[in-house]
């Protein structure tokens, strides 16, 4: 399993370390750059300057970065501190606050509030982190389609497989291992984490890929079907918990929006 020494060693760049965790959705062709195989070869071969470029295109991420740089005051929203706090989570998010969100920022998140909050101030006030995990469950429209049976099976799919995950790598073959995680279950009410199944997730593409060596037993960080990265046990931790709190605030807004519903039917 990888170490913290482990993980000082194995340092990358901000932009490299994007890409590792943005390219799965990218190569599926939901947001990010057309050439997809351009990103992923740019990563592979750290082409920093390639990558900011192409990050330009993530239009969903990057008011995120930039928020969290602002928020800690750093000039770079593709800093590695940035990126990894907008996929694992950390301390950084903590430092964002709804009464730190400039004119600016307010501009770049119009219309990307999603069905839940009003305005990115009010989600920051509510507890929300700007955590890819907040994306997923209260910007995207996934989640205003629970309680559909006809939408809700696709709903969860999309929720369960967008969200950055955490898992054990049980067996590594080829261009794709198996791991270990948990899947995102819901019970007509609230949304939580089963226990623990084994998955095919692939890690390269005719052994071209983006994440570090992987053996048995690392822990590593998952996104759709792929692999982004191996992972310290802290990481895990720390992934683990703002998930946590994510999916506390978005049981709490769906309670509260359901007991409206209810009493909008009883007149």
């Amino acid at each position: 399993m990888r170490t913290e020494d482990d993980q000082a060693d194995a340092a990358v760049s901000g932009p490299v370390l994007f890409a590792r965790y943005a390219f799965p959705p990218n190569q599926l062709g939901y947001c990010g750059p057309t050439d997809a195989a351009g990103f992923l070869a740019r990563g592979v071969n750290g082409d920093e300057r390639g990558l900011r470029e192409m990050a330009r295109d993530f239009d969903g991420a990057l008011p995120y970065l930039r928020l969290i740089a602002d928020g800690n005051g750093w000039p770079d929203a593709l800093d590695p501190r940035v990126v990894e706090a907008y996929w694992l989570g950390g301390p950084e998010l903590d430092r964002v606050s709804a009464s730190g969100v400039t004119g600016a920022t307010r501009h770049a998140f119009q219309g990307r509030s999603g069905p839940l909050f009003a305005t990115i101030e009010d989600a920051l006030a509510a507890g929300a982190r700007p955590h890819h995990s907040f994306v997923v469950f209260c910007v995207y429209p996934w989640v205003a389609m629970l309680g559909d049976a006809r939408r809700t099976p696709q709903a969860m799919i999309v929720l369960d497989r967008c969200r950055i995950r955490w898992g054990r790598v049980l067996k590594v073959d080829g261009d794709v291992i198996t791991a270990e995680s948990r899947p995102l279950t819901w019970d007509g009410r609230r949304l939580a984490l089963g226990a623990p199944v084994a998955e095919p997730v692939r890690r390269s593409i005719d052994g071209l890929g983006l994440a570090s060596p992987l053996a048995e037993g690392d822990l590593v960080a998952l996104h759709w079907d792929w692999v982004c990265d191996t992972i310290t046990a802290r990481q895990r931790d720390v992934l683990r918990n703002v998930s946590a709190q994510q999916l506390e605030l978005t049981n709490a807004v769906l309670g509260r929006r359901s007991a409206r519903v209810a009493v909008s039917s009883r007149g």
